[in-house]
């Protein structure tokens, strides 16, 4: 149709209405992709902003994470380098103070009057004292160090509990304190060496915070559980203190400090504590202010009781006994001051002493048939890199018998124990208590 062919007005400007808003629609089109383009540029921008920033970041992260691992390998070289510096320098110290005790209590068999034997014995608690606190650092040094691996074995309880009740009794009777350990028969999975500690200390704890009373220690079975108690009727621990009970350096506020008991420096259950940990015992207590505290431990309980040992049937070629009259000691030690405190000691027990310094020396000393010890005496680290364990093992196979034997020394790692117990040589670390050391010498000639 012709444009001059078109008379209706109406339509006409309906035509006209519909092609302009035709137009304003693909204009509209046309504006809003020109915006769309300019949106994804900014977003763009915006993406590639972000995205360096992130790197940035990323980088920075990386950069710190070095920093950090650094740092760390760094403080680890320096807790394991502080663990070897003070295993090294109680070794040091142990050795004069093993020499210290040994002859102080030499010293204490020539006493004649009272005034002696008192300065003796303040001399031999305050030498205890620092054996004590340097056994404590190294212990602490250890556990933070995660150089402590448990050896668990089944220990019955009722030996555990004579060993610790020896240690004490003394203490207790002399503070008018009952003693007591509830007779058990259980068996529990430990390290033996680490559990002995652990609950020394905690009864150490309950005599030193009990005035008058007692203190019982007994074990009850739960599912599988052994859970040891130690009691006290001690003055309790006040509610504020409570928290603080396992972190170094705390001391409660009723401590009771005597002669014998000694200044404690509150290391005691913070030990406790890290010693549970190694060895993923449950550790709490309850406690009453003004009747006393209960400090509970919960232990794996062995699936079987061990065999008990049974006595040779065969004539026993020394009489049983406490004495050590005439018996004979080959004694291994290259320490001199070590040496002769121990040969005066010795002596002092009517014993006849044989002195080596080296394995070499240990066997010229055998080398007289007609001299056989009845028990070896040796330090474990000798002159020339000579082992005591390994001088024993050459003893014993000069002599061709299986001689008693002792290994007396400062190091405590757990893999010494591991070769004396598999050797059967018996261990005790220094500093050496003489009164220990002559009970165990009666056992081991009985």
């Amino acid at each position: 149709m012709l444009m001059d062919e078109i008379t209706d007005i109406q339509r006409l400007r309906k035509i006209n209405a519909a092609l302009i808003s035709r137009v304003e629609r693909a204009m509209d089109q046309q504006g809003n992709a020109f915006s769309l383009f300019q949106t994804a540029i900014n977003l763009e921008s915006r993406v590639r902003n972000r995205t360096e920033e992130l790197r940035s970041t990323l980088r920075r992260l990386e950069e710190s994470n070095i920093d950090l691992f650094a740092a760390k390998e760094a403080a680890e070289l320096a807790n394991l380098s502080k663990t070897r510096f003070l295993a090294a320098a109680s070794h040091d110290v142990l050795q004069p103070l093993n020499a210290a005790n040994l002859s102080v209590s030499a010293l204490s068999d020539l006493q004649t009057t009272e005034e002696g034997h008192r300065l003796v014995g303040q001399v031999e608690r305050s030498l205890t004292t620092i054996g004590n606190l340097l056994q404590t650092l190294l212990d602490i040094s250890k556990l933070d160090a995660g150089v402590v691996m448990p050896e668990v074995a089944e220990i019955p309880l009722d030996q555990l509990f004579s060993s610790i009740k020896s240690d004490f009794q003394p203490i207790a009777e002399q503070k008018g304190l009952k003693f007591r350990f509830r007779a058990s028969n259980s068996v529990v999975r430990s390290d033996q060496t680490m559990l002995r500690r652990l609950l020394q200390n905690i009864v150490s704890n309950a005599v030193r915070y009990t005035r008058s009373g007692g203190v019982l220690v007994g074990a009850r079975r739960r599912a599988g559980i052994i859970r040891i108690e130690v009691a006290d009727t001690g003055c309790g621990i006040p509610h504020e203190h409570r928290d603080a009970v396992f972190e170094e350096f705390h001391r409660g506020p009723g401590a009771v400090e005597s002669d014998v008991s000694g200044a404690g420096l509150g290391l005691g259950l913070s030990i406790v504590r890290r010693m549970a940990e190694a060895l993923g015992h449950r550790i709490g207590f309850s406690s009453v202010v003004g009747r006393g505290t209960v400090f509970w431990l919960e232990v794996p309980a062995a699936a079987t009781r061990p065999p008990a040992v049974i006595e040779a049937t065969g004539e026993s070629k020394r009489p049983r006994g406490y004495g050590l009259f005439g018996t004979k000691v080959l004694l291994i030690e290259n320490d001199l001051g070590v040496l002769e405190a121990m040969m005066a000691l010795l002596a002092r027990w009517q014993c006849v002493v044989r002195p080596a310094t080296s394995s070499d020396a240990a066997l010229q000393t055998l080398g007289d048939t007609d001299w056989v010890p009845d028990v070896i005496i040796a330090d474990q680290h000798l002159e020339g890199g000579d082992l005591g364990t390994q001088t024993i093992a050459y003893a014993r196979n000069y002599l061709a018998r299986n001689v008693p034997a002792l290994v007396i020394t400062g190091d405590s790692s757990p893999a010494l124990a591991q070769i004396t117990r598999a050797s059967g040589i018996e261990l005790m670390r220094k500093p050496v208590k003489p009164a220990q050391l002559r009970a165990l010498l009666a056992h081991l000639l009985a």
